[in-house]
């Protein structure tokens, strides 16, 4: 299934971090596999268990053009056999050493993971190195797996409105990149998932030297790296691994609008997004803006669009905004509003831009930059209590190409932002010829 691997020059090379003041009690531990396969270590001693997590750098975003969707339907496909497990096997090993399992794709990777007791970590890895390069598919595989990722598609996105209009908005905001692709795929491309697609992309990206091995929980960065280099270091590098390039986004100069009418809606909305840059390895200041703006305009009932749209005005019941900076290429920066009984999804709108306007205007309230601040930095204090979203944090940033260091800069990177950099940030951003504007409402109330 590989070729004969191109092993690096250089023999593995551990590389522990110090932790900052503001990364302190997280112990992070970095090195590299001859076959070029990256593993970070993070220690948590308190509680006996570990979490291993294996992220590949491909996702829906690397897919073919005509076949989307088989990021995740490959991702579903690695639960089946392989050359040493039946199908199914893999999870209820896990599930009889009373663990868990789970794996999701994204646009820019996908990921595996289980999470058992710490004196089950080798066995996990035994499992998990032999579907990298051991999977054994059939035709019935394919066509059953392939009925459950469509039923998926219809229990997730047909049955529901709102996700119907966020994947048109997707759509009508990338012009020319993968992104405005469904991760889950288009219907009528599902529909024609073959035995020849899922092995050409598990061949193409499942390899050593595209994956990252996350371990977080009870261990020793010491007894990790044997492991590895004793179940992933022996899998040979893919010298075919192709370079990760994308299509660039023209510049956008219209903004788009889109109405989707549906009689399942319960209630109407309005969605706007802009066009916005991800944080990027080495230069993180422009997300954190986005992130803490994020924050001030819609992150609760504090947020400045709550108190102008929700308190002052009433025009609104709910409104959020939110950044997605994690991202390998171009992001978005979103905004919801949902109108309050008699408001139409017009005058919304109307109060959103007016809002905006009025934050432009009068800038930010350093009281509540200080107060967001000490929130984020309570909300990653309490983060490391959780394997789970530490093992993501680390495994998610390396699969976007940050490195360890970034990840531990990126408090101290928040801390820094200064109300200039936020409404700089905002000035770029919130422009309206990048934008896509959509209302959900029900099929009948056409206004």
């Amino acid at each position: 299934m590989f070729k004969a691997p191109i092993f690096a020059a250089l023999a593995a090379v551990f590389l522990p971090f110090a932790a900052g003041h503001a990364t302190a009690n997280e112990a992070v531990s970095h090195f590299t596999l001859e076959n070029g396969m990256d593993v970070v270590v993070v220690e948590d001693h308190r509680a006996p268990v570990v979490q291993q997590m294996v992220w590949y750098r491909a996702g829906s975003a690397d897919e073919p053009k005509g076949a989307s969707g088989v990021a995740h339907f490959l991702e579903h496909l690695l639960f089946k056999a392989t050359d040493k497990m039946e199908s199914g096997e893999f999870s209820a090993t896990v599930a009889a050493n009373g663990g868990r399992d789970n794996a999701f794709t994204s646009y820019d990777y996908t990921a595996y993971f289980q999470r058992v007791a710490a004196d089950r970590l080798e066995l996990m890895m035994r499992m998990e190195s032999d579907r990298m390069r051991n999977i054994r598919l059939t035709p019935d595989n394919i066509r059953t797996e392939r009925d459950v990722i469509l039923e998926e598609r219809n229990q997730r996105t047909e049955n529901n409105p709102s996700a119907l209009l966020n994947e048109q908005m997707n759509a009508a905001q990338y012009l020319n990149h993968r992104y405005g692709v469904p991760i889950i795929g288009w219907k009528h491309e599902m529909q024609t998932l073959d035995l020849d697609d899922a092995l050409s992309f598990y061949e193409t990206y499942y390899s050593p030297n595209n994956a990252i091995l996350v371990v977080s929980g009870d261990v020793e960065p010491e007894e990790v790296r044997v492991l590895a280099e004793k179940y992933y270091g022996v899998i040979p590098a893919n010298p075919d691994l192709p370079e990760r390039l994308r299509t660039e986004e023209p510049p956008q100069n219209a903004e788009r609008r889109l109405v989707f009418r549906d009689p399942r809606v319960a209630q109407p909305y309005v969605s706007r997004s802009y066009l916005a840059p991800e944080r990027d390895p080495g230069a993180q200041e422009k997300a954190a803006a986005l992130t803490i703006l994020a924050e001030i305009l819609g992150g609760g009932t504090t947020s400045f669009l709550a108190e102008k749209m929700q308190f002052d005005t009433q025009v609104a019941t709910y409104t959020a905004a939110y950044y997605r900076g994690s991202s390998l290429d171009d992001t978005t920066f979103n905004f919801i509003v949902v109108p309050a009984e008699g408001v139409t999804l017009q005058q919304a709108e109307d109060a959103l831009d007016a809002a905006l306007a009025d934050f432009t205007e009068t800038g930010v309230d350093a009281e509540q930059l200080d107060r967001i601040k000490l929130q984020i930095r309570a909300s990653q204090i309490y983060a490391r209590d959780d394997a789970d979203s530490v093992a993501n944090r680390y495994g998610q940033a390396l699969a976007m190409g940050m490195t360890v260091q970034d990840v531990q800069d990126w408090p101290n990177v928040l801390e820094a932002v200064t109300a200039q950099d936020i409404m700089q940030a905002a000035g770029e951003v919130l422009d309206r010829r990048a934008s896509v504007t959509g209302w959900l409402m029900k099929a009948e109330a056409a206004q």
